[in-house]
């Protein structure tokens, strides 16, 4: 039995979880291709026009591997942890899909809700069930698999990006690839966007070509991302904003950094909104040059790349 997992979106957070869970079930988990051309355009052409560009890219690779699995793993994740909700877009993606492309494997669109009390337990082994698996090989599988999620977690935090944190933990890899460089750039967004490196032209890589090293934060214990986006007067409830939120905060205010970077993609409404908080703190902190990057189809390399240049000239002719 193979199940399809899309390189896309949450991937980037929960795919070591995912991937566990279903091996020690003895499911097979196929992954989608690394983003390319045939794969963004094949999205942008079924998915809503009002779509953010890391949602139309899911629908490129749920595409790719639709005749290539029995089943996709489209989880619907409303609520991660209590009072606090994911975004819109990503609780309706099993809707969408359904209702924008043919010939669709069954998905799984397992329900994960904290915010009604449903436990992760609660919700792996609905999933688990539909494989008529026992209950105790359902709770063997998800005790091994909240297990990889933190051995991946701490990794990351030992400086490493999540697509190397996953090398690192799969074997393939054994020095993450991220150079130590005469700056250091806090690169701020969602891990959709920062380390899909054709939407983002190679963002990171330019970075580090053009010597600087690149802390995300994804590299930061949670307690602190968690501890700046609290200084807000009011709550933000939208779970990875605030992270992203709280990073950029704890950035602004430490000395670890010589410059912030935002990224996010246009008609990203959450993003929208606290791109603002994220540009009033920088406004605060005008000892730590700030720029900001917004992505969409038509985002061009040389454009991106010239932003970049010219942001790291200022940091050194700043010196």
């Amino acid at each position: 039995m193979k199940i399809g997992i899309p390189r896309s979106l949450l991937y980037y957070h929960y795919f070591p979880l995912w991937k566990s869970f279903f091996e020690e079930l003895g499911l097979e988990v196929v992954l989608s291709s690394p983003t390319n051309k045939k794969i963004l355009e094949n999205g942008v052409k079924k998915a809503v026009d009002d779509a953010c560009l890391p949602v139309k890219l899911y629908f490129g690779h749920v595409m790719e591997l639709a005749d290539k699995v029995d089943y996709i793993f489209v989880p619907r994740l409303v609520s991660v942890e209590e009072d606090a909700f994911t975004c819109p877009k990503i609780i309706g993606l099993p809707d969408m899909l359904r209702a924008s492309l043919d010939k669709l494997p069954p998905l799984l669109d397992t329900c994960f809700d904290l915010k009604k009390g449903i436990s992760p337990y609660r919700s792996f082994q609905e999933l688990g069930r539909k494989f008529n698996k026992g209950s105790q090989a359902i709770r063997r599988a998800f005790e091994k698999a909240e297990q990889r999620q933190d051995e991946f977690k701490k990794t990351m935090q030992n400086g490493l990006t999540p697509p190397e944190a996953m090398e690192m933990l799969d074997g393939k890899s054994e020095e993450p690839r991220t150079k130590n460089g005469e700056l250091r750039i806090a690169l701020i967004g969602h891990p959709y966007n920062l380390y899909d490196s054709y939407i983002n032209m190679n963002l990171m890589d330019k970075i580090q070509q053009l010597g600087a090293s690149v802390i995300t934060a994804e590299m930061l214990p949670s307690s602190i991302m968690e501890k700046e986006a609290s200084r807000w007067r009011k709550e933000i409830f939208w779970t990875f904003g605030r992270r992203m939120v709280g990073a950029a905060f704890h950035f602004f205010n430490s000395s670890e950094v010589d410059g912030v970077i935002s990224c996010i993609a246009f008609e990203c409404g959450p993003d929208s909104l606290l791109g603002v908080l994220i540009e009033d703190e920088a406004k605060r902190h005008k000892e730590i040059p700030y720029m900001s990057l917004i992505l969409d189809e038509h985002s061009g390399e040389t454009g991106i790349v010239t932003r970049v240049e010219a942001f790291l000239d200022m940091i050194r002719r700043k010196r």
